[in-house]
């Protein structure tokens, strides 16, 4: 495997790289210390992509799901790589509940009377891939936390199971209710998925991979011929709509804690209570030619050419059953840390989590490699006489898949801690699902990111930096919002108002929590050269180092002030003639705007007056100040019917986990509003801006560093 190093076709930017890393080597030998700078520019050159593959291939050698003892291998694998390289390594356990398949059953008749078709609900092993043996120890294709149970019925064809699709339904007369219902993976979290078939009565629901959303379409060629789905491929992953320990919500799950029973959580509403099964597009396609009735709509066919979809019910009819098993096991979180030189009380994070369903090549270890090349470059740093400022705190999660349990249970244990120390946490989950980056983030981090691509070479142009890729035909970069959630940044915003990125390159990929996620797939289809994963440790660490090392912390909040006026504007442009007033909501943003100026103007004035008195003082607490800000927009009631959400600004929405919501409660509180058009339903939506606006006032107190 060719190193980066050894890449053809260097640019300007990548020249400039090795000319400043040139130097900083230079100033150790003839005297004058190197900069922060030139140590960062060091940090890219050393850049090597045969490292990070063969990180990857080392943790994806076994299906490793949390709880198992080759999760256990996988955890000891990344803490001995963490000591290797001068971490202060250590391990945090937790007792957490998992849920795990015991046993499965589909069967399909024509009708009630006819003999049923059983269904194998295998995933076809290639020699291509790992080898059978290993091959044998993916786990059983299953919904984590699936209520067990029975249940037999007519087929409805439901599209992707969202609520506008149950909708449609009713609009032409089609009733669900004690069907078995049948939905393609897509647009929506699979919990959200199970939850409303259970809302519109149905009995069971199964979810099914596409071959035209996964499997390429009609020209489409499947692993191992191609990068897509093959025919049985299958989708498994979580149902829980919560983060962290179902047994212990809102606390963590450490020895000998407080817990609820199984049965009170499922109470909750966290979990659904009907019983369902992923399956392949081979086994959906057989399923759909037995369903009758109306057609479906043209947005809910299949491939171009392939046969009529109907929406039933029936006459097909399912008999499906799932027997679960959810225990109590052990995760492991892994950490290692460099201690600041200057400030060790303030944490810079970045994380990534090390359970998968399967082998887990993209998701989630090809950010682990990502995760563990950073801890390598930074070594050699060291041995170059660089120390962070600040302290760098490196986090390997367990359980994510499950419902991000590892981290937000360790957040929920160092809530406190985290609320005076932390300044940024840094998610890589999936590094590498395909070509071009992309970044979400809050918005006082959108200038940060945006400099920082401007110095890492695009992997897939020698001719351009991440940031011509990015921005592409645009004026900026196109910077998404960490409402959802779909990672383990999700605890830190949300639940402790730490400002958070989350980075990647590619969006979706088509073997998605699928056993053909392993290195082969990656090799052949996802990087080749493994020049991705190499760029999205520079870009990961250069963030990172600019946060640690920066004597003044890079935030900006003039972009988070434009930001909350433009949501704001949207609101107000879907609720025109509503007897609710964004006026309050306006205020406080001018309030925050002139806020984030005046402290923008307070750091240019310090960053001109280098010996001041009491300088370093004042830095530290104008850099306080811009690092608790964040915590100003929690609450802590939290949101409405979902109080473990602190974050009054970006949150998960309620008809989609996955999808990123602006002043949550608002819109939770303003659709409820549409739905009752009463005058008490709109006053609790006036209210929901007021909370809002309360938050984003406090937020320009912090940020004045004044009392009023």
């Amino acid at each position: 495997m060719a190193s980066l190093r050894s890449y053809s076709g260097a640019t300007t930017t990548t020249i400039a790289v090795v000319v400043l890393a040139v130097g900083a080597l230079l100033g150790l030998f003839m005297g004058s210390p190197p900069t922060k700078s030139s140590y960062h520019a060091l940090y890219l050159s050393l850049a090597d992509n045969s490292t990070v593959s063969r990180h990857l291939f080392a943790l994806t050698r076994r299906p490793h799901v949390a709880g198992t003892p080759a999760n256990g291998e996988a955890a000891a694998y990344v803490a001995a790589t963490f000591s290797s390289h001068s971490l202060r390594t250590h391990s945090v356990f937790y007792e957490v509940a998992l849920s795990y398949p015991v046993r499965r059953s589909l069967t399909l008749s024509q009708s009630q009377s006819d003999p049923p078709v059983a269904f194998e609900l295998l995933q076809e092993i290639y020699a291509d891939g790992p080898s059978a043996k290993v091959a044998e120890e993916v786990i059983p294709t299953f919904h984590a936390y699936a209520k067990s149970g029975t249940a037999a019925g007519p087929v409805a064809y439901v599209n992707y199971g969202r609520v506008e699709d149950y909708a449609a339904l009713r609009a032409i007369g089609i009733d669900v209710a004690g069907s078995v219902v049948l939905a393609k993976y897509g647009k929506i979290f699979r919990g959200d998925i199970v939850r409303n078939a259970e809302a519109a009565g149905a009995l069971a629901a199964v979810v099914y991979t596409d071959r035209k959303d996964y499997g390429g379409g009609n020209g489409g060629k499947g692993f191992p011929e191609g990068r897509w789905m093959p025919p049985s491929g299958v989708q498994i992953g979580t149902l829980y709509r919560e983060l962290g320990d179902p047994t212990t919500p809102g606390w963590p799950s450490v020895s000998a804690c407080e817990r609820i029973g199984i049965e009170e959580v499922e109470a909750s509403g966290v979990l659904p209570q009907i019983p369902s099964l992923p399956v392949s597009a081979i086994d959906g396609e057989e399923i759909l030619r037995s369903v009758g009735g109306p057609a479906a709509a043209a947005d809910w066919q299949g491939v171009e050419g392939g046969p009529l979809r109907r929406v039933g019910p029936g006459p097909g009819f399912l008999n499906l059953t799932y027997e679960g098993n959810t225990t109590m096991a052990t995760i492991q979180n892994v950490f290692g840390i460099i201690e600041g030189e200057h400030e060790p009380d303030r944490y810079v994070l970045l994380g990534n989590h090390r359970d998968a369903w399967t082998f887990g090549a993209v998701d989630p270890n090809s950010g682990t490699a990502a995760l563990l090349e950073i801890a390598q470059r930074l070594e050699m740093l060291q041995k170059r006489g660089w120390k962070p400022r600040r302290t760098i705190v490196f986090c390997n999660w367990d359980a994510e898949e499950y419902g991000l349990i590892g981290s937000a249970e360790w957040v929920e244990e160092n809530r406190e801690m985290l609320a005076s120390k932390a300044i940024a946490y840094l998610n890589v989950d999936c590094a590498v699902r395909g070509p071009a980056f992309h970044a979400s983030a809050t918005p006082q981090l959108d200038e940060l990111l945006e400099q920082a691509t401007k110095d890492v070479q695009d992997p897939d142009n020698s001719l351009g930096t991440l940031h011509d890729s990015w921005v592409g035909s645009n004026e900026k970069p196109m910077i998404g919002r960490l409402g959802g959630g779909g990672s383990d940044y999700a605890a830190f915003l949300q639940h402790a108002g730490v400002p958070s990125v989350d980075m990647s390159f590619g969006e979706g990929y088509p073997v998605y929590h699928s056993m053909y996620d392993h290195f082969t797939w990656m090799q052949r289809f996802g990087d080749p050269m493994f020049l991705r994963h190499a760029a999205a440790a520079s870009i990961w660490g250069l963030v990172a180092l600019r946060l640690a090392d920066d004597e003044f912390l890079p935030f900006n909040y003039t972009s988070y002030a434009r930001e909350l006026q433009m949501r704001t504007k949207e609101l107000e442009g879907k609720l025109q003639g509503a007897p609710i007033s964004f006026t309050p909501l306006h205020k406080s943003i001018e309030e925050l705007s002139k806020a984030a100026e005046r402290i923008n103007e307070q750091k240019k004035a310090l960053q001109s007056s280098k010996w001041t008195k009491n300088r370093s003082q004042k830095v530290r607490e104008l850099n306080d100040r811009f690092m608790m800000a964040e915590r100003a927009f929690k609450s802590a009631e939290g949101l409405p019917g979902r109080p473990w959400y602190k974050h009054l600004v970006f949150g998960p929405s309620t008809e989609n986990d996955y999808n990123s919501a602006s002043f949550p409660g608002v819109e939770d509180a303003v659709e409820q509003a549409r739905r009752d058009d009463s005058a008490e339903s709109w006053r609790v939506a006036q209210h929901e801006v007021w909370r809002a606006a309360r938050a984003v006032a406090q937020a320009a107190l912090v940020l004045n560093g004044q009392l009023s």
